[in-house]
């Protein structure tokens, strides 16, 4: 409001900041404050519906109008002590009360031109030629105060979201850490976060690259928009969610949803029924990131990967696995051990098919044959035996889990 005025003029907080005949209209105005507050408080509930509402008071709007009447007056008439807080009150009230902004606003628009309509009328002749040059001051002063208000206004807010967000991240936390002792606790944390007790549910967890930073950006209104409520939280090294699967929704697409987002790995729970299997299903979600490849983006499912999931489970084992398997490659230097690891993992991923395999590393059939002669000679397995081949898919999964190789 009167923006240009406050960037033109200083509060007016000394006699000689003011047009003295205003300082000497205000002085006499100032006793009528709680009768100007009144009359303020009826101008601003007739002019804005939301001050009629259920949820504010009308003598809370008299008060507020009778301490800002006050304040104004008393900058006017040169006071040398203003009450300060009184402002700063209002606009923490009128946020709790949950009035919009633009209200609150609209009610200091209304409020200011009341008081300059009544300090108007009280000036007699001679002197409201002066008054009206000095009607930037009033305007000034009633700027800072509404200022006053916002910033008030605005920290409440702050403060409010984030306590509710310190809220959610507390009863997402009880859900997937187990921290509720039965279902019917898990149920109420449910109930403050908005989610069913029932239905569809998975867990996401996923990797963030640095301490507290979204692995997932804006993921909950993102996915909102596909219809999918959840409630996330957000560690030093996870940002982590329960979202709750509309009926017949296919989980591949939230994949693709999380794919287009994630910075670095991400797990999905198998699809869970019950808001009480929250936990068993982090650690699922937990175990499907794991199993990603270090240092990529790629989105995992636990019941598509079923082996890396298995791997993932118990590091110190596959280390050992991936050390007795695959030992004498991994010796060699990184770059002519990572082409044996890869001809190897594509000629399995395609069914033991050297043709396959070359297409797709575009290579010739020799070469890849080559390349897994070398691979048995190294280790001394056999890949058209079953066992063998097993045991180095198993030992690959390993190695690319772990990061090794």
């Amino acid at each position: 409001m009167h923006v240009h005025n406050r960037q033109r003029y200083r509060l007016p907080v000394t006699t000689r900041d003011v047009d003295p005949t205003l300082q000497a209209l205000s002085r006499r105005t100032l006793p009528d404050a709680a009768e100007l507050g009144l009359q303020m408080a009826e101008r601003i509930t007739a002019a804005i519906p939301a001050y009629q509402g259920e949820h504010i008071d009308f003598e809370d709007v008299v008060s507020s109008c009778t301490d800002n009447v006050r304040y104004i007056l008393g900058i006017l008439a040169g006071q040398p002590s203003i009450d300060r807080d009184a402002p700063r009150a209002t606009g923490l009230r009128r946020a709790e009360q949950g009035m919009a902004y633009s209200d609150v606003l609209e009610a200091f628009r209304v409020g200011g031109r009341f008081l300059w309509e009544r300090l108007v009328d009280r000036a007699d002749d001679d002197s409201r030629d002066n008054l009206l040059r000095a009607a930037a001051d009033i305007w000034a002063v009633v700027d800072e105060l509404s200022s006053t208000v916002t910033d008030a206004y605005r920290s409440t807010l702050v403060d409010r979201a984030r306590r509710s967000e310190q809220l959610r991240g507390v009863m997402v936390g009880a859900l997937l850490d187990g921290e509720t002792t039965g279902a019917e606790k898990d149920w109420r944390a449910a109930t403050v976060l908005g989610l069913p007790q029932d239905g569809g549910f998975v867990v996401v967890s996923a990797e963030c690259t640095s301490p507290g930073s979204e692995a997932l950006p804006d993921v909950e209104r993102i996915l909102r928009r596909q219809n999918l409520a959840g409630a996330w939280r957000l560690d030093h090294d996870r940002h982590e969610g329960l979202v709750v699967l509309p009926l017949g929704f296919d989980v591949a697409r939230l994949v693709e949803a999380l794919a287009e987002l994630s910075t670095a790995r991400v797990g999905i729970s198998a699809v869970f029924h019950r808001i009480d299997a929250s936990h068993d299903a982090r650690q699922e979600a937990r175990l499907a990131l794991a199993a990603a490849t270090p240092g990529s983006a790629e989105v995992i499912r636990f019941e598509e990967h079923p082996l890396a999931v298995l791997v993932a489970a118990s590091s110190d084992a596959a280390t050992s696995l991936v050390r007795r398997a695959l030992g004498p490659v991994l010796v060699l230097p990184a770059d002519e051990a990572a082409i044996i690891l890869e001809t190897a993992r594509t000629w399995l991923a395609a069914g033991g098919s050297t043709s396959a395999a070359a297409k797709t590393l575009h290579l010739h059939r020799n070469t890849v044959r080559y390349r897994l002669r070398r691979l048995e000679e190294l280790v001394g397995c056999d890949l058209t035996h079953p066992v063998d081949a097993a045991r180095i898919h198993v030992a690959l999964e390993g190695a690319r889990i772990l990061g090794l190789g």
